[in-house]
């Protein structure tokens, strides 16, 4: 057996591995993540590295494979249990070993440090005096104006003498060959939470809650470590029960992840948790500078925080001794990596929790279907908080039928009924929320005489309208003019579809002229600061009316919004996914959750074409166990997840011919099949013999219980992009661990087979877009 090692664990030398026999005395030690001494180059000097990879394949001539000269004994370090954990993720979501070690290594950047440097005055004041008599005598402006300052203030920062004193550094360097002051250097950190430090009152916890955490801190005093689902309605005081317990996990000297899924929920968050906790929480994200990022780990490595506060990415922080992780909102799609390794953070924050012997908190008042099914299955142990905290109630929805809206002559984006409150509200001076699924005047150009849609000659996606005048291409970046004739039949009815925020905001603008409005969306947030800015101002009451995208309706509290309006229910319901309805009904509850959260009751209108549909039904009536028998009976029906697993393998070539050649030699179930003894174990242990056979139509079909079933290979839904061609195979199973095998099969298949040298191979487990 053999042993590939990571001598540099920098971020920039993690795909640099050097091969090493593993001694027959240690084979039964080694394993991937320990840290081994190695005889490293022509001197053998001694090194010590990390296990990224075990394999029985040799690289080069066995006769020059070095061995291994010694494990390093004791815990296994930081560094260790990432790379474990990288090992995990190539296995279980599929990339190469190099794409998941980046993926969880921290990026070391060479930036330098902040440093904070002062000038202290270090003569007795009288000598100081004789110094400045003699400096004016010879008419020395620069150097009398230094030693006043001393002589004013004995310390004084570096910046201010060499910026308002304007003295330059040699002036000050003779100084301190005079030994008159000596210069001294405090390295500091980036601090990108720019909050001033203030005591929170705590809101008291009611029964419900009380009981929530009283239990789950019992079973970790008593060295239970589980997975809970807290399932809340909104704002039932979810925040209030994590923060609750993660005091009590700090308190016993851990640290705590807490993960939120945008970058906008982190204002209000970091506001509760950094007034709670003070100085020892931090943040991460994509929003942060090099520096600022940089520091944050440092600050994580040497135990200087508590707790990391961020999106996906913070799943990675390198704590030394992690009790909980907290996954806010779980049920969000940004929760799942859309580049390779394409990992899961619910499923990748319970294997880090088993890793490390610490709980995990998911909480959501519309969970996703995984994670209520595990928790109805007894795999996450379920609370129910269906109360509103501080007992303000859930908001009144009203459902509004646009076709008759029409019918009625009403061609305005916003229902008689909408116009109507919004009046009231303005007139109260209470605030308004407007959500639209879309952004700025994002729409296709279609021609009304013959049907023609202007596409992308690079990809098979519509191009959108810009306020520049020009046709853009949102997938590869393509650009050409607006057409003012259609080029197909030269009709001059050729024009977009436009409902975007832009849109919304100047017909809110003409109808209530008055009223403060702000948007948000991911033009308007596209600069660092840009989230906090907006919501400050919202929170403040700066504005009557904020509209905006999904950004707007994630988690948000503002107490003085009492109208929230819903202005196209039905844009994410026909998506070609099959998670549209469960997306639509998520979207639709979070958003009337903003409305009503403070002491006055609020309102909700839903603007719909499709009202009869459950998904908007149980929206209204915020009834999330309705709704998930209604779809969970749809996913058993057609075996989507999580009644079943599903496995995306995506091919793609810039050569046409190839990518047809390659697809058409990969026959799964044919001659590419789980090599595990024809046997497979599902999650729960039970055995099933798998037999499966290849019908004309591509399609594999099961003659046993496993019910495994192959779609593809076929066009993906984008088949051409950015000059990229790509076709997609879905494999069905029960057993995760089945797909895993396929997935590991075809890896080797694409490896060995001539017909696979252009393509590339790509893997997405329970694909969160279709």
């Amino acid at each position: 057996m053999y042993a590939n090692i990571i001598v540099d664990i920098s971020h920039e030398q993690l795909d640099k591995t050097f091969q090493y026999l593993i001694p027959s005395e240690l084979e039964d030690q080694i394993q991937v993540g320990m840290q081994v001494n190695v005889p490293f180059g022509k001197g053998n000097r001694m090194l010590t590295g990390y296990i990224v990879e075990i394999t029985d394949i040799p690289e080069f001539d066995v006769t020059k494979i070095k061995p291994i000269t010694s494990a390093v004994e004791g815990k296994v370090k930081v560094e260790g249990k990432l790379i474990q954990l990288a090992a995990w993720i190539r296995q279980n979501y599929g990339s190469t070993m190099n794409q998941a070690l980046k993926t969880v290594i921290p990026i070391k950047e060479s930036v330098k440090q902040k440093e904070k440097k002062a000038i202290k005055l270090i003569i007795p004041i009288e000598k100081a005096k004789e110094y400045l008599a003699e400096f004016e005598r010879k008419h020395n402006g620069a150097r009398v104006r230094f030693m006043e300052s001393l002589i004013e203030d004995e310390i004084i920062e570096y910046g201010l003498v060499t910026g308002k004193l304007n003295i330059a550094a040699q002036t000050i360097k003779s100084f301190e060959g005079l030994g008159i002051i000596e210069i001294s250097v405090e390295e500091y950190y980036r601090n990108p939470i720019k909050i001033k430090p203030k005591d929170e009152i705590r809101n008291r916890l009611n029964s419900t809650q009380k009981y929530i955490t009283d239990s789950i801190k019992k079973e970790y005093d008593d060295g239970l470590r589980e997975t809970y689902l807290i399932h809340g309605i909104t704002g039932s005081g979810k925040t209030e029960v994590y923060m609750e317990l993660i005091e009590h996990v700090i308190k016993q000297g851990k640290q705590v992840i807490m993960l939120i899924p945008e970058i906008s929920l982190t204002y209000q968050t970091v506001i509760r948790f950094y007034r709670r906790f003070g100085d020892r929480v931090s943040i991460m994200n994509s929003r942060l500078s090099k520096g600022e990022r940089y520091d944050q780990f440092t600050r994580a490595l040497k135990g200087e925080i508590d707790i990391m506060i961020g999106p996906r990415s913070a799943l990675f922080t390198p704590f030394e001794n992690i009790g909980m992780i907290v996954i806010d909102e779980e049920h969000e799609g940004a929760y799942k990596s859309e580049n390779a390794p394409k990992y899961h953070a619910r499923e990748t924050a319970i294997e880090i929790a088993r890793m490390n012997n610490a709980s995990v908190i998911l909480g959501s008042a519309t969970p996703s279907l995984e994670a209520y099914n595990n928790a109805l299955t007894g795999k996450y142990k379920l609370y129910t908080l269906d109360e509103r905290a501080k007992e303000s109630k859930l908001p009144s929805v009203y459902v509004v039928d646009l076709r008759e809206e029409l019918k009625e002559g009403n061609r305005s984006i916003f229902s008689t009924k909408l116009q109507e409150l919004m009046t009231d509200r303005l007139e109260k001076k209470q605030q308004i929320m407007l959500f639209l699924n879309k952004r700025g005047y994002a729409g296709f150009i279609s021609c009304r005489a013959c049907g023609h849609v202007m596409k992308c000659p690079h990809c098979d996606i519509s191009l959108t309208s810009h306020n520049n005048g020009k046709l853009v291409c949102h997938f590869c970046g393509f650009e050409q003019p607006m057409v003012k004739a259609c080029p197909k039949c030269g009709s001059k009815y050729i024009s977009g579809f436009r409902a975007g925020t832009q849109q919304v905001e100047e017909s809110v603008k003409k109808m209530y002229p008055q009223a403060k409005v702000l948007r948000m969306d991911m033009d308007t947030t596209s600069k660092k600061g840009g989230h906090e800015k907006i919501l400050a101002a919202f929170f403040n009451q700066e504005a009557d009316i904020l509209i905006g995208t999904q950004m707007i309706v994630k988690g948000h509290d503002f107490p003085n919004v009492t109208l929230v309006g819903i202005l196209a229910a039905d844009m994410s319901l026909y998506a070609s996914d099959y998670r549209a309805a469960e997306r639509t009904f998520q979207l639709l509850t979070q958003a009337a959750g903003r409305s009503g959260r403070g002491e006055i009751a609020g309102e909700v209108v839903i603007q719909t074409y499709t009202p009869e549909h459950y998904s908007i039904i149980t929206a209204q009536s915020q009834d999330y166990k309705a709704f998930y028998e209604q779809e969970i009976m749809y996913r058993t029906l057609l075996n989507y997840p999580p009644v079943c697993n599903m496995l995306l393998v995506k091919l793609s070539s810039k050569d046409e011919k190839a990518l047809e050649t390659a697809t058409s030699t990969m026959k799964i179930g044919h001659n590419i099949k789980p090599k595990i003894g024809g046997v497979v174990h599902d999650e729960e242990g039970r055995k099933s013999e798998v037999k499966i056979e290849v019908e004309s139509e591509g399609k594999i079909e099961p003659k046993e219980t496993d019910n495994i079933q192959v779609i593809g290979p076929v066009n993906a839904t984008l088949y051409k992009a950015n000059d990229i061609y790509n076709k997609v195979i879905y494999i069905k199973a029960k057993s995760y661990q089945l797909l895993t095998k396929y997935k590991d099969e075809i890896e080797l298949f694409a490896k060995d087979n001539v017909d696979f040298r252009k393509i590339s191979v790509q893997f997405d487990f329970n694909p969160m877009n279709m």
